[in-house]
């Protein structure tokens, strides 16, 4: 006996989104309609319903991959879902929008793990910052970490690094809140001398934050519009990026060089 329409309607789909969470890249249109053996006519209705309730997502070539709420419930039940894997689109579209070097950072003691990159497209300012452990206070990445309470406040003397670097705790206080107040943070010339770099936080679900988004750039490349597309590009794709984590913002925040 065939199931009624609504049921089989909702068994196709579900063999649709199988298809998607399981394939090891994203799949296209055509492939999906293959594997399934289902009418293109009823691949696009039943894509383009999953696709509305964000429970699959199509990258930058049309192909599909699980959406933000699929994200969402892999997350909220503990699932081991890769941060890295989730944040890749997100890091790659900033990289591809500013053309500079794209970080995702996260809390380690009293540094920060630089856990993915995009490289720059440019031959200068294309360093490997994988690995390499970065004080949280000199550091965009940091200073977000340090923002919104995903790490706490370096005890003892704070570290120079350059002639701009925040040493003071009171001066460092008030920069958080400035990162807090503005949704992102700046660091100019703090970590090394002529590099620039913005960063904003990355929520997950809960409105925890998980994790911190920067680009990075020479100073001489920096201008002042090149910087507010930088930032502005960094407050979007971490934004973004928490959306696809579950986050759901109560107002929104745009970023601002002024």
């Amino acid at each position: 006996m065939s199931n009624p329409n609504g049921t089989q309607a909702v068994d196709r789909a579900a063999r649709l989104l199988s298809e998607v969470v399981h394939a090891a890249d994203p799949v296209t249109f055509t492939e999906l309609a293959e594997v399934t053996g289902l009418a293109k006519s009823t691949t696009s209705r039943l894509l383009l319903a999953l696709e509305r309730n964000h429970l699959v997502r199509r990258d930058d070539h049309g192909r599909f991959l699980p959406g933000e709420m699929f994200v969402s419930f892999a997350w909220r039940g503990g699932a081991d879902t890769s941060l890295v894997a989730v944040a890749q689109p997100f890091l790659d579209r900033l990289g591809k929008t500013t053309g500079e070097t794209v970080n995702l950072g996260v809390a380690a003691g009293d540094t920060v793990e630089q856990i993915a990159q995009v490289d720059c497209t440019y031959l200068i300012g294309g360093t490997n910052w994988i690995g390499r452990p970065v004080p949280l206070h000199a550091s965009g990445l940091g200073k977000v970490l340090l923002a919104y309470g995903v790490a706490k406040l370096p005890s003892g003397e704070l570290a120079r690094c350059t002639d701009k670097t925040i040493t003071s705790e009171a001066a460092l206080r008030a920069e958080l809140a400035a990162v807090r107040a503005r949704g992102y943070a700046v660091t100019d010339e703090e970590l090394e001398r002529g590099l620039i770099a913005f960063a904003a936080p990355v929520f997950r679900y809960d409105g925890a934050v998980v994790a911190a988004l920067s680009v990075s750039a020479p100073t001489s490349r920096m201008t002042r519009e090149a910087a507010a597309n930088a930032a502005r590009r960094c407050v979007e794709e971490a934004a973004g990026l928490s959306a696809a984590l579950g986050h759901r913002p109560r107002t929104s925040r745009k970023a601002s060089t002024a």
